[in-house]
């Protein structure tokens, strides 16, 4: 049966300290405060720069057993190499820490730049690039370049492992790329932008990930009553159809994610999960 985890786009944000985490929770407890009201969190620091394998152990243990990450993969790749010539760069991401987070590692979302234009051969020689199991990711990761110290480059069993694009220009709007996707079994993630970037609701792998940006204002505006039970209604048509679903809020700015975040997944609470 298909399943659902809806949470929110990174944990660690001065503004929320006060509002969200009551006054007293410590800074080394916040993932934990948010991972008990939430099913995953998205790691976004892995996206700026390659975190250590000590932190994706320590995030695993803060969190409950059937918690999930989804790790945004590194800009280097995506924004500075433009996801070309990078299979050195995607050993160093695996063999970062990722694996270390054992059963609780799920989606790895590749978020490509707004000025990044489809190219069809360049993103195809990318997907087909990707581990596609957590064994075949600490294979890649044995050609890694990173000192001994910040590498992890082992899986405690081997495991499926799913990837998700986040596309920013209206060229991959186009069947090709859908096709291409489908063809790789990576998700092409659903994106509400407020208007500013292109929406593909193709159900392209086995699962959708659904990143909500705000609903009229990017990272900004928080999601109405009737906008939420909107978006729970979708998510269940998903499901009805088998596909397991990821989403998170990226609405941080003005402390909105976490309860939307929350609102949305009562109003899943029926969802069954494995």
């Amino acid at each position: 049966m298909a399943s659902t985890w809806v949470g929110i786009s990174g944990w660690t944000y001065a503004p929320w300290r006060g509002t969200f985490y009551p006054k007293g929770v410590p800074h080394r407890s916040e993932l934990a405060y948010a991972a008990e009201r939430l099913d995953s969190i998205e790691i976004n620091g892995s996206f700026y720069s390659l975190q250590r394998p000590s932190s994706y152990a320590r995030w695993a243990e803060e969190t409950a057993d059937d918690f999930v990450f989804a790790v945004k993969g590194g800009r280097y790749i995506t924004h500075i190499l433009r996801l070309k010539n990078a299979r050195g760069a995607l050993a160093n991401f695996f063999a970062s820490g990722v694996l270390a987070l054992g059963p609780k590692l799920g989606p790895i979302l590749w978020q490509l730049p707004p000025t990044l234009q489809y190219d069809e051969p360049a993103v195809r020689e990318f997907l087909r690039m990707l581990p596609r199991s957590t064994r075949a990711a600490a294979a890649l990761a044995t050609e890694a370049t990173l000192d001994e110290d910040r590498m992890f480059l082992r899986t405690d069993a081997d495991r499926p492992l799913r990837h998700a694009v986040e596309v920013r220009h209206t060229s991959f709007d186009v069947p090709s790329f859908t096709e291409l996707a489908r063809a790789e079994h990576v998700a092409i993630v659903v994106a509400d932008t407020a208007g500013r970037y292109p929406v593909i609701r193709a159900a392209t792998s086995d699962f959708m990930y659904v990143r909500l940006h705000g609903d009229e204002e990017l990272y900004t505006s928080g999601y109405t009553p009737e906008s939420l039970d909107r978006w729970a209604a979708e998510i269940r048509g998903w499901v009805g159809a088998g596909l397991d679903v990821f989403a998170y809020f990226d609405n941080d700015v003005k402390v909105r994610s976490p309860y939307d975040a929350m609102a949305l997944r009562e109003r899943l609470a029926s969802s069954s999960r494995p």
